[in-house]
């Protein structure tokens, strides 16, 4: 089996390396910016940190952008916090970006959103939020099994997803609470994606590794 980890120049791509290693010792991992590569690879994963302009940025220099599109619709990918965030219609960030469109919605600043973020009886939320938080598991996903329900996993970001309300609660997947509810897990058929870090969230993450090696989309 060939594990592509989608090289853009940005996010903790060693550690996501590292951490699939020790999940599937007997995987190919490749970190990789090859088309060939990415399109024979058996699984995808598409890590990222910081804007998400720079990250469709490396997409398009790279020339990945095609590639990208045609996992997503034929093999189990996985996407990882801005991987997570770029599969949705639009991001805020960078004075607004198109996203790959996969998912309904949109992803905004939490700064943007109602409720105690904006409240005036309660502190201001440090933005980035950088730590660990609870996710709540809204329904079964292979990804899930094993772990349990409102188990901790390790996030760092300043932007979050919400979803346009034709999508409904399928596609949701996991939530937490920063100052509001925001979609922490979403998926749809070969697809799942995690706005946390899972190869930064110890047990739980790396068994979520283990899980998505073993899945068939």
């Amino acid at each position: 089996m060939q594990i592509a980890v989608i090289d853009l120049g940005v996010g903790n791509l060693r550690s996501v390396e590292q951490a699939l290693s020790v999940v599937a010792p007997d995987a190919n991992i490749v970190v990789t910016s090859d088309t060939g590569v990415i399109a024979q690879a058996d699984r995808v994963v598409m890590p990222g940190q910081g804007a998400v302009g720079t990250w469709f940025k490396a997409l398009r220099e790279r020339e990945l952008e095609a590639v990208v599109r045609a996992s997503l619709a034929e093999k189990p990918m996985l996407g990882i916090c801005v991987g997570m965030q770029a599969l949705f219609e639009h991001c805020e960030e960078d004075g607004g970006v198109d996203g790959l469109g996969l998912f309904s919605g949109s992803v905004r600043h939490f700064s943007n959103f109602h409720g105690r973020a904006n409240g005036d009886d309660s502190p201001r939320l440090k933005i980035p939020k950088m730590g660990w938080n609870q996710v709540t598991q809204n329904q079964d996903h292979a990804l899930w099994h094993g772990i349990a329900d409102d188990s901790y996993f390790y996030f760092v970001h300043s932007f979050c997803a919400n979803t346009a309300s034709e999508n409904g609660p399928n596609i949701t997947y996991g939530e937490a609470d920063y100052g509001h509810n925001f979609i922490a897990a979403v998926g749809r058929e070969n697809v799942f994606a995690v706005q946390f870090h899972p190869e930064k969230s110890h047990d739980d993450g790396l068994k979520l590794l283990k899980n998505f090696t073993q899945w068939n989309g």
